[in-house]
């Protein structure tokens, strides 16, 4: 009996122990030996230098698309230069040929028939100013310098003994932005009507000039001399006139003798120092005109059309000095 029963605990215990038995031997046999962790140990090493390869691999291509549009940049740059340069110079070389056209149109006309005595209104007129106009709206500033320098010297553009009229007029002519400085190319030209916004204009000499309807917009006048000109109907909108002579000038229906700068203060045309001296102010609109020191009347502010804002000769702003009055 107790042999039995020591016999059924064995085979207990051995088939207690068989299931584990089994998993070690499965184990062993499915991996070699070694267990599943040792396994995943092994794999996890090349699977992460494989992964910062990649990483490493895809900054590096970064790097690399960085640099070559920085060089795709520099090379555009350069490229967009040289066309630049390029334009710049075929642009030179075709004001310098319309230049030396209009020189040999002009010099056939005035040698050949006769441009100085011509006719008012002839023919010949007609076709030196068309030719004109036509190449100052071509030009640049400086080559525009260099045939108004002709015009004066040749005497086209200034009034004759006979007629009192030039030969050429400069109506409606384009002279934006030309600078003219200290110039006495323009005294008593016609310039109904042209374009000079912008230009600088400083001391030059436009006694007795047509100016009438004139754009005159941001044009720098400082010290110029317009006495005797006729600035009637011209658009002044920040023009600075401060220091110029005034005397004899017709102001009348001019227009806009202020601006609104950018940070939308006005800005009142510069007329400090002005020499008026007779000069017509009937409807001009002199809205925040600085006026300080201005050689005017009380008899020529009153034929303004507006002052409001506007500085007075002494200094008072327009609205104090009416008050005061």
């Amino acid at each position: 009996m107790e042999q039995k029963k020591a016999t059924r605990k064995r085979t207990w215990r051995r088939d207690a122990q068989e299931p584990t038995r089994q998993s070690k031997a499965w184990t062993l046999r499915e991996f070699g030996g070694k267990p599943a962790w040792d396994w995943l140990q092994l794999l996890i090493v090349p699977l992460a230098l494989v992964l910062i390869g990649l990483v490493f691999s895809a900054q590096q291509d970064q790097r690399q698309q960085k640099i070559e549009d920085r060089r795709a940049q520099v090379e555009r740059a350069v490229e967009e230069q040289r066309a630049q340069a390029e334009r710049e110079i075929q642009e030179e070389r075709a004001d310098h040929a319309t230049l030396e056209a209009y020189l040999d149109q002009m010099g056939t006309l005035l040698l050949d028939r006769d441009l100085r005595a011509s006719e008012e209104n002839s023919d010949v007129r007609r076709l030196a100013r068309a030719r004109t106009l036509v190449v100052l709206d071509a030009l640049g500033p400086e080559r525009q310098e260099r045939v108004l320098r002709f015009l004066s010297e040749a005497d086209l553009i200034q009034p004759t003994p006979a007629d009192k009229q030039p030969v050429i007029a400069l109506k409606y002519g384009s002279l934006e932005n030309i600078e003219l400085p200290y110039r006495i190319l323009l005294r008593g030209a016609n310039l109904q009507q042209a374009d000079l916004s912008g230009a600088n204009l400083a001391h030059i000499d436009l006694r007795d000039t047509y100016l009438a309807g004139a754009h005159l917009e941001d044009a720098n006048l400082e010290g110029a001399f317009l006495e005797g000109a006729d600035l009637s109907g011209t658009f002044l909108e920040g023009a600075d006139l401060s220091g110029a002579n005034l005397a004899d000038v017709d102001f009348s229906n001019a227009e806009e003798l202020w601006k609104k700068g950018t940070d939308m203060w006005e800005r009142g045309a510069g007329l400090g120092h002005a020499d008026l001296s007779g000069a017509d102010l009937s409807n001009a609109n002199l809205e925040s005109a600085n006026l300080k020191g201005a050689d005017v009347t009380e008899e020529q502010l009153d034929q303004a059309k507006t002052l409001k804002g506007a500085t007075m000769p002494n200094g008072q702003t327009y609205e104090d000095w009416l008050k005061d009055k």
